[in-house]
């Protein structure tokens, strides 16, 4: 019996919403299955975040062509919190911070307001509490984490460990990393990489936007694509990403230096 796919995009095309002069995706196929762990690489401007946002439901984009479907069902009809709650978690390049928001409330406001789109009654204070303790051994995060205001004072290192950190509490199903690895140094990027790698499973997957080669040393994908153009050129294992690290993309009739 075959497994249906987690995501599958069919022939995406999107432009601007205010500029339909710019088409940014023009024809993107990309089919991910539940365990897999898939790299988006490409040269700037190629609409690799633009893929990401799309996703996630940013309503700055139109999709003039193609479909998302995510655990078989269409995303066209849902909003940005509707996806969330579905399963779908974009960690952002640069994360924000919150001022006066704790983390643990912040956490308990989206574990809830997700049970509830589940139809779950919500977990109380010590459920809670048990719960993120749980998480937070999983993918080694300190629990004094969550005692801090939301990304407040934190380094480019705990803000994105602590978005890891929100995917394992919300059991999301679809990680998408949008350039997670931007600002980590070589530690950092180790700790981030060995919680996406702890909550690697046959259920959920991953996407990883990355210019970088070097994460794909420590987060293994299933299957690299090359984005150029708005359209994915090439697709192969994790050996096409070190091709990038060594030819750049000037194979695919780019004028610009490898960013891997």
């Amino acid at each position: 019996m075959s497994q249906t796919p987690l995501l599958k995009i069919s022939n995406l095309h999107v432009r601007l919403e205010d500029d339909p002069a710019v088409e940014i995706l023009r024809g993107i196929d990309l089919t991910i299955m539940p365990g897999e762990v898939h790299s988006i690489m490409g040269p700037n401007g190629s609409g690799k975040s633009t893929l990401a946002q799309v996703l996630a439901g940013k309503d700055d984009y139109e999709i003039t062509e193609g479909s998302i479907e995510f655990n078989g069902e269409d995303l066209d009809d849902l909003g940005p919190d509707e996806r969330a709650n579905a399963g779908i978690f974009l960690a952002f390049q640069y994360p924000v911070e919150i001022p006066g928001v704790s983390a643990m409330q912040f956490l308990k406001a989206a574990v809830n307001a997700k049970r509830v789109f589940e139809g779950k009654d919500e977990l109380n204070a010590g459920a809670l509490l048990k719960h993120f303790r749980a998480k937070a051994d999983q993918i080694y995060v300190p629990f004094e984490m969550l005692k801090r205001n939301v990304n407040e004072g934190f380094s480019g290192g705990e803000k994105k460990r602590f978005e890891i950190f929100q995917m394992a509490v919300l059991d999301s199903v679809l990680g998408i990393l949008d350039e997670s690895d931007s600002g980590l140094d070589i530690d950092a990027l180790k700790i981030v990489s060995e919680g996406v790698n702890s909550m690697r499973d046959g259920h959920r997957a991953f996407l990883l936007i990355t210019h970088y080669q070097r994460l794909l040393d420590y987060i293994v994908p299933d299957q690299v694509h090359v984005l150029v153009k708005g359209r994915i050129v090439k697709s192969g294992g994790k050996e096409l990403a070190m091709e990038l690290e060594e030819n750049g993309y000037a194979p695919f009739g780019v004028n610009e230096p490898a960013t891997v």
